[in-house]
């Protein structure tokens, strides 16, 4: 009875742990423009609220007398409940977003986070003696039901509940959650008076105590920079956050187990492929692979790492009288490991090193590993060699990386960063290369956010006025504004700034609004890029999320509104929902037209902008258009949405678009529901 009270209550506590992650990141995405940052950011709050879960956990144990363990807990359990429901409150307005996220948390989800954190250490320090290091086992058990929480969510909750009643669902769960807490506490007090004194033991060493920090600092480092790069380049959704979280939970649950789960000798073999073949797929210079290749790739290298991260952890364990101090370093390890790559990195680093880092740390961490191991296989000469060559080609290849993460900051005019990414500024010459008369002075700049390019202008006196890449004369918005224009002045809307290619359309009379979120990229088009000091209309920049900004407006009578908000190759959900399409139509002029760009390597967004449309009541069509080296223009693709019919099919449109198709099976996206594993595309364009 006991054994199945306490494995149902670590089992489910895990399970809210876990499954409130995605789910609250989801509710407060909307707040900081869907940016893969935020994700990070909350991987270190929970990476922080699971620590002080630790720490009270250790503290219980450690200070307070066992007959008032049981009462204080109580007391902590039923204060926890009147934190519910969960709420996303920003409550630092004007903050940096970091802070803002956090502050966030912690008054939403703090206090119950911290509680179900506390849970499983808490739980195993008080189960009867006797039961030696097969207590560790629990441990297996909270993990599986982390990773069960995060596997069932993008299949069983994300796409068929709302956001709305996900809240209601977890909220219950935690209070049957809380209610079996209470009882295992209540028969932990009955049984104080069978427990034997604790015996003495001999302290762990400095190095041992080290490598309880440092190895799963290394693992959550490398899981955050994982997952913040898939984020970046693809989308910030809960999918491409859970599976790489799934993973490194998987490999806890093999590290612990029990006795022999993890084969070494296996594993670090292994290791140097790993850590070889994540910094060839980092190579910038592999352009956009399938994501048949990109997510299995990076996946196995984090589950092959962190496995043997958590592996040397699991021999490390201690008895179980000091259970709670392992664990207290443990979490300290992860803290540490998510503030430097969520909050230290962006502050310290103009590029993404963390990445190379943290595989160059997790390849020293093994040598360290079987170093202090007198039967590892690091002592018989055969396999010393072996591995020593194997793992330096992977230090080698590791910094190459770095070299080339160094040779971008050389080659580039600018290269920053903050909360949303990477930002760094080229210039070469123009495609198809200038003449010998013209020579080197006809050279483009250019603006990339990752590895994507948002926005290019020629030097030349004579072509810097040029609309280019997704903007030419010829793409959607092109043709958009020009029929829109045909009657005189017009009033223009653009969520998403880029380096002001937009502008160049303007005209004597124009009025054009952008709405930017990034600080930096403001300040770069403004300072490198002259499109928003050549245009001749009438300029306004609008800091701020674009959606927030224009609910608080009243309406703006936009002929155009461009929604053209990208982060990296990822788009913000929570510009393409049936809420935010009723949004446009407020600050759109009656017969305004709505462009949106949809250009994207891996997401297919034809459905749900068709169904968004289809719920307005508006007509839409589409405009796809091909690469122009000689006019700057890439591939592109717009929708453009209008109750106007003669406007969508005016002279300027007339043969370049096409119906959008219709797609009645697709479920609308809602700012309560949103399902990106259905609009996947595992092959890129």
């Amino acid at each position: 009875m006991t054994k199945a009270l306490w494995s149902s209550t670590i089992f489910l506590s895990a399970f809210l742990a876990f499954q409130v992650q995605p789910l609250i990141a989801k509710m407060i995405l909307p707040d900081f423009g869907g940016a893969a940052g935020v994700w990070t950011t909350c991987l270190v709050f929970f990476q922080a609220a699971l620590l002080l879960g630790y720490a009270y956990a250790y503290g219980l144990v450690r200070w307070i007398p066992s007959r008032f363990q049981s009462h204080v807990h109580a007391g902590v359990l039923a204060l926890s409940v009147l934190a519910l429901p969960l709420h996303t409150k920003d409550v630092l307005q004007g903050a940096e977003p970091s802070w803002r996220v956090l502050a966030a948390l912690a008054l939403g989800v703090g206090l119950p986070f911290l509680v179900l954190a506390s849970t499983s250490p808490l739980l195993q320090a008080w189960y009867p003696r006797g039961a030696g290091a097969g207590v560790y086992r629990f441990y297996a058990v909270s993990n599986a039901g982390s990773l069960i929480a995060l596997v069932t969510y993008p299949v069983l909750f994300e796409p068929y509940i709302t956001v709305r009643h996900q809240a209601a669902v977890w909220s219950a769960g935690y209070v049957l959650a809380v209610g079996a807490s209470a009882a295992a506490a209540f028969i932990r007090e009955k049984s104080i008076a069978q427990s034997s004194a604790p015996e003495e033991l001999t302290p762990p060493t400095r190095g041992t105590i080290a490598m309880w920090v440092a190895l799963p600092a290394c693992s959550t480092a490398l899981l955050l920079a994982i997952t913040h790069h898939l984020s970046q380049n693809l989308a910030a959704i809960p999918l491409l956050w859970i599976i790489p979280l799934s993973l490194y939970l998987l490999t806890f649950i093999i590290a612990f187990a029990g006795r022999g789960a993890y084969h070494r000798h296996f594993w670090m073999r292994l290791l140097a492929v790993a850590l070889a073949s994540l910094a060839y797929a980092l190579d910038p210079r592999l352009g956009s692979p399938s994501l048949v290749i990109l997510i299995p790739l990076y996946c196995a290298g984090l589950f092959v790492c962190c496995l043997v991260c958590h592996g040397e952890l699991a021999r490390l364990k201690p008895a179980t009288q000091r259970l709670t101090s392992f664990y207290f370093a443990m979490s300290l390890g992860g803290t540490l490991g998510g503030i430097l790559v969520a909050l230290i990195a962006p502050r310290v680093f103009s590029g993404f090193i963390e990445l190379p880092l943290a595989l160059g740390t997790c390849a020293v961490l093994a040598l360290v590993a079987l170093r202090r191991d007198p039967e590892s296989p690091f002592y018989k000469a055969r396999w010393q060699a072996a591995w020593l060559v194997a793992v330096g080609v992977a230090v080698v290849i590791n910094a190459g990386l770095l070299a080339v993460v160094y040779r971008q900051r050389v080659g580039s005019r600018v290269m920053v960063r903050n909360f949303y990414g990477v930002l760094r500024e080229t210039e070469e010459a123009e495609k198809p290369a200038p003449s010998a008369a013209t020579g080197n002075a006809r050279r483009v700049r250019t603006l990339l956010n990752g590895p994507i390019q948002h926005g290019s202008q020629f030097l030349s006196e004579d072509r810097r006025r040029d609309p280019t890449t997704y903007y030419g004369r010829h793409s959607g918005v092109g043709l958009a504004l020009r029929a829109a224009g045909e009657t005189g002045p017009i009033r223009v809307g653009a969520i998403g700034l880029g380096v002001g290619t937009v502008a160049a359309y303007g005209r004597p009379g124009d009025f054009y609004t952008f709405y930017e979120i990034n600080p930096l990229v403001i300040e770069l088009a403004r300072r490198d890029f002259s499109f928003l000091g050549d245009s001749a209309a009438e300029i306004q920049v609008i800091e701020g999320d674009a959606r927030l900004k224009l609910e608080s407006e009243p309406p703006q009578n936009f002929d155009v509104l461009i929604a053209d908000a990208f982060s990296g190759d990822a788009i913000p959900v929570h510009l393409l929902t049936r809420e935010a399409f009723a949004l446009y139509s407020r600050h759109l002029q009656p017969q305004g037209v709505l462009a949106l760009h949809i250009s994207n390597t891996y997401l297919y967004l034809r459905p749900v902008v068709a169904r968004a449309t289809q719920d307005s009541g508006r007509m839409a069509v589409l405009v796809t258009t091909r690469a122009n080296d000689a006019e700057g223009t890439f591939h592109s693709s717009w929708v453009l949405v209008s109750a106007n019919r003669e406007i969508l099919s005016s002279d300027p449109l007339r043969a370049a678009a096409v119906p959008l198709p219709s797609f009645p099976e697709f479920r609308p996206w809602t700012d309560d529901f949103s399902n990106l594993l259905g609009i996947l595309k595992w092959v890129p364009e």
